[in-house]
Protein backbone atom coordinates (compact mmCIF):
# COMPACT_ATOMS: atom_id res chain seq x y z
CA UNK A 1 0.00 0.00 0.00
CA UNK A 2 2.69 2.29 0.85
CA UNK A 3 2.45 5.14 -2.03
CA UNK A 4 3.84 8.44 -2.17
CA UNK A 5 3.78 10.99 -4.79
CA UNK A 6 5.88 14.67 -4.59
CA UNK A 7 4.75 17.49 -6.84
CA UNK A 8 7.68 19.95 -8.20
CA UNK A 9 8.34 22.38 -10.77
CA UNK A 10 9.63 20.85 -14.02
CA UNK A 11 13.17 22.36 -14.91
CA UNK A 12 14.04 23.17 -11.21
CA UNK A 13 15.66 19.85 -10.18
CA UNK A 14 18.12 18.07 -11.48
CA UNK A 15 17.13 13.71 -12.68
CA UNK A 16 20.02 13.19 -10.01
CA UNK A 17 18.00 15.14 -7.37
CA UNK A 18 14.85 13.61 -8.13
CA UNK A 19 16.18 10.05 -8.30
CA UNK A 20 17.70 10.34 -4.74
CA UNK A 21 14.24 11.74 -3.65
CA UNK A 22 12.60 9.20 -4.76
CA UNK A 23 15.65 6.04 -3.42
CA UNK A 24 15.74 8.01 0.14
CA UNK A 25 11.89 8.47 0.25
CA UNK A 26 10.98 4.54 -0.37
CA UNK A 27 13.62 3.73 1.69
CA UNK A 28 12.16 5.68 4.61
CA UNK A 29 8.65 4.40 3.74
CA UNK A 30 10.08 1.10 4.11
CA UNK A 31 11.51 1.58 7.22
CA UNK A 32 8.89 3.66 9.20
CA UNK A 33 6.39 1.15 8.33
CA UNK A 34 8.21 -1.79 8.57
CA UNK A 35 7.36 -2.65 5.01
CA UNK A 36 8.97 -4.50 2.64
CA UNK A 37 10.33 -2.17 0.20
CA UNK A 38 9.37 -3.90 -2.62
CA UNK A 39 5.18 -2.84 -1.53
CA UNK A 40 6.26 0.70 -1.66
CA UNK A 41 5.76 3.12 -4.53
CA UNK A 42 7.09 6.80 -5.07
CA UNK A 43 6.40 9.27 -7.94
CA UNK A 44 7.02 12.70 -8.59
CA UNK A 45 4.71 14.67 -10.75
CA UNK A 46 6.89 17.24 -12.53
CA UNK A 47 4.40 20.14 -13.49
CA UNK A 48 5.49 22.95 -15.68
CA UNK A 49 6.22 26.41 -14.01
CA UNK A 50 3.11 28.01 -16.11
CA UNK A 51 1.02 25.45 -14.60
CA UNK A 52 1.78 25.83 -11.65
CA UNK A 53 0.39 28.92 -9.16
CA UNK A 54 1.72 29.31 -4.96
CA UNK A 55 0.22 32.66 -3.53
CA UNK A 56 -1.83 33.61 -6.68
CA UNK A 57 1.69 33.99 -8.28
CA UNK A 58 2.77 31.55 -11.11
CA UNK A 59 6.13 30.13 -11.25
CA UNK A 60 6.66 30.78 -14.30
CA UNK A 61 5.93 34.55 -13.55
CA UNK A 62 8.42 34.81 -9.93
CA UNK A 63 6.25 32.57 -7.72
CA UNK A 64 7.67 30.78 -5.31
CA UNK A 65 8.99 26.70 -5.61
CA UNK A 66 7.02 25.05 -3.15
CA UNK A 67 7.35 21.56 -3.83
CA UNK A 68 4.06 19.50 -1.85
CA UNK A 69 3.83 16.01 -1.58
CA UNK A 70 0.99 13.47 -0.32
CA UNK A 71 1.25 9.48 1.01
CA UNK A 72 -1.28 6.98 1.57
CA UNK A 73 -1.44 4.61 4.57
CA UNK A 74 -4.50 2.08 5.21
CA UNK A 75 -6.41 3.57 8.20
CA UNK A 76 -5.31 2.51 11.49
CA UNK A 77 -1.50 3.12 11.71
CA UNK A 78 -0.34 4.80 14.55
CA UNK A 79 -0.69 8.47 14.46
CA UNK A 80 3.28 8.93 15.29
CA UNK A 81 4.68 6.84 12.04
CA UNK A 82 2.36 9.05 10.01
CA UNK A 83 4.06 12.05 11.75
CA UNK A 84 7.49 10.98 11.24
CA UNK A 85 6.74 10.23 7.46
CA UNK A 86 5.51 14.38 7.35
CA UNK A 87 8.53 14.92 8.91
CA UNK A 88 11.09 12.74 6.79
CA UNK A 89 9.60 13.39 3.72
CA UNK A 90 9.59 17.42 4.63
CA UNK A 91 13.14 16.97 5.25
CA UNK A 92 14.32 15.17 2.26
CA UNK A 93 12.37 17.55 0.05
CA UNK A 94 14.43 20.17 2.13
CA UNK A 95 17.92 18.70 1.73
CA UNK A 96 18.20 16.46 -1.42
CA UNK A 97 16.24 19.63 -3.17
CA UNK A 98 17.26 22.52 -1.48
CA UNK A 99 13.73 23.94 -0.79
CA UNK A 100 12.54 26.25 1.89
CA UNK A 101 11.28 24.31 4.76
CA UNK A 102 8.17 27.10 5.61
CA UNK A 103 7.11 26.58 1.51
CA UNK A 104 6.72 22.62 1.80
CA UNK A 105 3.66 21.15 2.68
CA UNK A 106 2.34 17.46 3.14
CA UNK A 107 -0.51 15.12 3.54
CA UNK A 108 -1.13 11.77 5.04
CA UNK A 109 -4.66 10.06 3.52
CA UNK A 110 -5.60 6.75 5.39
CA UNK A 111 -7.53 4.87 3.18
CA UNK A 112 -10.21 1.87 4.70
CA UNK A 113 -8.77 -1.40 4.22
CA UNK A 114 -11.55 -2.15 2.05
CA UNK A 115 -11.30 0.37 -0.41
CA UNK A 116 -7.99 -0.39 -1.40
CA UNK A 117 -7.18 -3.29 -3.55
CA UNK A 118 -4.23 -4.99 -3.96
CA UNK A 119 -4.29 -7.00 -7.17
CA UNK A 120 -8.08 -6.60 -7.59
CA UNK A 121 -8.40 -8.02 -3.83
CA UNK A 122 -9.94 -6.03 -1.04
CA UNK A 123 -6.73 -5.16 1.21
CA UNK A 124 -8.84 -5.87 4.15
CA UNK A 125 -9.26 -9.64 3.07
CA UNK A 126 -5.20 -9.43 2.36
CA UNK A 127 -4.88 -8.24 5.87
CA UNK A 128 -7.19 -10.77 7.84
CA UNK A 129 -5.09 -13.21 5.69
CA UNK A 130 -1.36 -12.19 6.67
CA UNK A 131 -2.80 -11.37 10.50
CA UNK A 132 -3.57 -15.41 10.36
CA UNK A 133 -0.58 -16.23 8.86
CA UNK A 134 1.61 -14.64 11.04
CA UNK A 135 -0.73 -16.29 13.81
CA UNK A 136 -0.05 -19.83 12.53
CA UNK A 137 3.86 -19.50 12.23
CA UNK A 138 4.07 -18.04 15.68
CA UNK A 139 2.05 -20.45 17.42
CA UNK A 140 3.84 -22.98 19.74
CA UNK A 141 4.61 -26.42 17.86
Amino acid sequence: MPILEYHLAEGRYSDAQVGELLFASSRLYAEVLRSPIERVRVVAQCHRPEHVAVGGRLLSEGGAFAPYFHFLVLEGRPLDECQRLLAGFTDLVVDLLGAERALVRGGCWPIPPGYWAIGGTPASVIRTAEIAARAETDRPA
